[in-house]
């Protein structure tokens, strides 16, 4: 998902790591590194985003081919991808296209290792091959990203199925079974010691199994490996682990690297008065890559609308028309869809479709662009440019006597009066300073009594202020109307805090983003501000953080149990696929790396509790 710097426009200003590290994801993806002018220098993957990264910009140990590369950088875009695998495809795509200068080329697509089952009528054997033909017909399996793992892989379903291996001259001319067949690798069809009929059976379930259809072979493997620990045969469990590490990769769902079609897959993500678009592309089957917008827009105007618009700009607005595809993926309907839709078809001279209810590859390919789209808003709303811009426009518009350089939001959240707790979010010059964020216990008052438990919160941290062991905030906003507001003035009254303004944040009469009404706590005015302002958008910014982290209160009690085993406390995991997840990964670890699709192969685990399993593991809230 592209999250651009917006030091890339001015070559003279140095790329600010330690900011775009603080809000990278730990998700895995690509990463692409540009100079000042624009130009990709370098493309790579990761496991970990944010780790991967941040390695480049320590102070020692950097190769001096690396210190030049990061001298160069101005700015990065990262591309968020469902496993490990995907980022290795996705890596190798744009490497192909961009042609960065400190990469390395990698090899053509017909240089990928495959998978082949023969086309022979009775006796298909199963082979490994670098790269893709049309001649003999047969079946094919991949591109797999790890030849190695293919290879170890085709051993071990050779031994599952006794699958033959030989070419088809070695197996015609065989008057005696081989070597193969001895040691227990083949059931010798050369010499018909096994009928078509339970060959083909073996070659049905070896094919069930590539394309991941077929998880049994696994868990009597996991069986296998739990019989042999028992016995303390531990050599060979530690194999039959490794079997099982190896046919996972060959069963792991390749979401950017499909079985074909050609679409734009579009995404839209919404907060704090800004709106981002994402468009990734898919040619053939393959992510070629992503690009993010950040149109203007009115209060009305849908997401909906919003993608109606941008679709009739993006495909016909411009000088040079864009290729049209056989598909554009939506997430929601969009207006005039229908219309749309034909205007593509005639441009393109052949059907094309907008689509939003999709399944198998294409829901993944749409899953991913709405990931993109959250994290690339993220991101900049983080951006220091940003943040500054609506300092300006707060200042101005509050009519401050400088730009505020540390503002806190108040909010109060509760589960039907129970459980109530305080939130406390910090903003800077940089945006969210998420190291003095506080959450506090509300204790002592009447449940569902909002006013009492904000006049609890205040005086807990402003008596610290007062007696000099809290930092002074320049601005402090309360999520409420008048009623919060006359709380927070009558604790600041009591404890004879005169020069720190305070402004009330109400959703207003009709509770809709961009109506919100501001209440001066000391003149007691209420005014609204254009939906457009960015001075409105940094405490749309501020209010919904503080709402936000207000929630993550009530996950405390499920965080503690959390440290005696991360699965716990996920609603849906029990002792019972607790156990299945651990068994088919091999440790949390392993279940880190995953990603939905390969969770929803584990029995008993449906798309619905692999998405709460992967929040989870992720910190995801």
């Amino acid at each position: 998902m592209p999250t651009r710097s917006d030091s890339a426009s001015e070559s003279s200003r140095e790329f600010d790591s330690k900011h775009f590290l603080k809000q990278l994801t730990e998700r895995p993806g690509v990463y692409r590194m540009y100079d000042a002018a624009g130009s990709v220098l370098y493309v790579g993957k990761a496991g970990n985003l944010k780790k991967r990264v941040s390695s480049y910009f320590r102070t020692t140990g950097l190769a001096p081919k690396t210190e030049a590369l990061v001298a160069k950088i101005a700015s990065i875009e990262v591309t968020i991808t469902g496993s490990e695998t995907e980022a290795l495809l996705l890596e190798q795509n744009l490497i192909k296209s961009l042609r960065p200068p400190y990469n390395i080329l990698l090899r053509d697509d017909k240089s990928y290792p495959y998978i082949y089952v023969s086309a022979h009528s009775d006796y298909p054997s199963l082979t490994y091959r670098r790269g893709r033909t049309k001649k003999g017909g047969g079946t094919w399996y991949g591109p797999f990203p790890s030849s190695g793992a293919v290879k170890e892989s085709l051993n071990v379903l050779q031994k599952v199925f006794r699958i033959r291996s030989c070419s088809e001259s070695y197996f015609s001319n065989r008057s005696r079974p081989c070597l193969q067949y001895q040691i227990n690798r083949c059931t010798a069809p050369c010499v018909g010691y096994i009928s078509p009929e339970d060959y083909q059976q073996d070659i049905r379930h070896a094919s069930l199994f590539l394309e991941g259809k077929n998880p049994i072979i696994i868990r009597n493997l996991m069986d296998a490996m739990e019989e042999a620990a028992k016995k303390l045969e531990f050599e060979k469990a530690a194999a039959y682990r490794d079997q099982v590490s190896h046919l996972r990769h060959v069963q792991e769902q390749q979401s950017v690297d499909g079985e074909g079609g050609d679409a734009d897959v579009v995404a839209i993500a919404q907060d704090a008065g800004v709106v981002c678009i994402v468009v990734i592309i898919v040619r053939g089957g393959r992510v070629l890559g992503t690009k993010d917008y950040f149109p203007r827009y009115s209060l009305e105007q849908s997401e909906g609308e919003l993608l109606s618009a941008f679709l009739g700009q993006y495909y016909f607005g411009g000088n040079t028309r864009r290729e049209i595809p056989r598909d554009v993926l939506v997430p929601v309907d969009v207006e005039g869809q229908t219309l749309l839709a034909q205007a593509l078809s005639e441009a393109a001279s052949r059907e094309t479709r907008i689509r939003g209810n999709v399944r198998g590859e294409r829901r993944r390919w749409l899953e991913l662009a709405m990931t993109n789209a959250r994290q690339t808003l993220l991101t900049h709303l983080a951006s220091k440019e940003t943040v500054y811009r609506r300092l300006l426009a707060l200042r101005d518009m509050l009519e401050l006597a400088e730009t505020p350089s540390r503002m806190e939001c108040f909010d109060i959240s509760h589960s039907h009066g129970e459980n109530t707790v305080a939130s406390c979010v910090v903003f800077d010059e940089n945006g969210p300073l998420k190291s003095d964020y506080r959450l506090y216990n509300i204790e002592g008052v009447k449940a569902g009594d909002d006013y009492d438990a904000m006049r609890q919160v205040l005086t807990r941290r402003y008596r610290r202020m007062v007696a000099g062991e809290g930092k002074r905030p320049d601005l402090v906003f309360i999520d409420g109307g008048k009623g919060q507001l006359n709380i927070a003035r009558e604790v600041f009254d009591e404890l004879g805090v005169s020069d720190i303004p305070l402004i009330g944040v109400a959703k207003g009469v009709t509770r809709r983003a961009g109506m919100e009404q501001l209440i001066d706590a000391m003149t007691g005015d209420v005014f609204r501000v254009p939906a457009d302002s960015p001075a409105l958008h940094l405490i749309q910014h501020i209010r919904d953080e503080s709402h936000r982290f207000a929630i993550t209160g009530h996950r405390a009690g499920r965080d503690k149990k959390r440290r005696q085993s991360t699965l716990e406390g996920i609603e849906g995991v029990g002792p019972k696929r607790r156990r299945e997840l651990i068994r088919y990964f091999g440790g949390i670890q392993e279940l880190r790396k995953a990603s939905v699709d390969e969770m929803t192969k584990v029995q008993g685990i449906s798309k619905s509790l692999a998405e709460n399993i992967y929040a989870a593991l992720h910190d995801e809230s």
